[in-house]
């Protein structure tokens, strides 16, 4: 099996590029390489994430498997006086995430390494933003919403993208049986950006 960008340690030679582009009104550039996901272009999925997330300007945000920063970095501009936790596995990846950081003169942001939640363990978050590694397989996926749902604070919500050929209908299940909501908030080119919002509302009987 091929390596894929899911990997702590990409093997493929580097080949950096960089790109300019136009998020939410804004203007940012991002110096991407080989090894990590969409590295020529912000993917389709991304940026109807991007475009249909709601961040307060105060929020504490977790873009889980940030890649080279693209959703988190918006985030962070999209939250002045909040904070925004980018975590990533592929640790060329995250180097990238950290100078795109700097090269978009993000202060309210930082990347930890790691694989999942663990990186970011005890700290509670208004919203998680992921464009998951669908292709780490569905067992790796649904733990990190697991993780996810637990690292909320009563209130927050879950933003995903995913493909309807990659699994949209099985993650809507899988997000309702965790949160007991899910609503789709964007759909377009076979993309769809699911919410889930956590209630934490007490069970009849407790």
């Amino acid at each position: 099996m091929s390596e894929h960008y899911y990997t702590r340690r990409p093997g493929v030679a580097h080949a950096e590029t960089s790109f300019s582009v136009t998020l939410r009104g804004m203007d940012f550039r991002f110096v991407t390489d080989a090894g990590v996901f969409s590295r020529e272009r912000v993917d389709f999925g991304s940026l109807l994430l991007i475009e249909a997330m709601e961040i307060g300007p105060a929020d504490t945000v977790l873009d889980l498997g940030c890649g080279y920063g693209p959703i988190g970095i918006v985030a962070a501009r999209l939250a002045p006086q909040g904070f925004i936790y980018m975590v990533e596995i592929n640790e060329r990846a995250a180097e990238l995430a950290r100078r795109n950081l700097e090269a978009n003169a993000i202060a309210n942001a930082e990347v930890r390494v790691g694989d999942g939640l663990e990186p970011v363990a005890g700290i509670a978050f208004d919203a998680v933003v992921t464009n998951p590694p669908i292709r780490a397989g569905k067992a790796t996926v649904y733990r990190l919403l697991d993780e996810a749902h637990a690292a909320l604070k009563p209130g927050g919500s879950l933003w995903v993208v995913v493909q309807n050929k990659q699994g949209a209908p099985s993650m809507k299940r899988k997000l309702e049986a965790l949160f007991g909501n899910v609503e789709d908030v964007a759909r377009q080119a076979g993309y769809r950006v699911l919410r889930a919002r956590r209630e934490d509302k007490p069970k009849m009987g407790d």
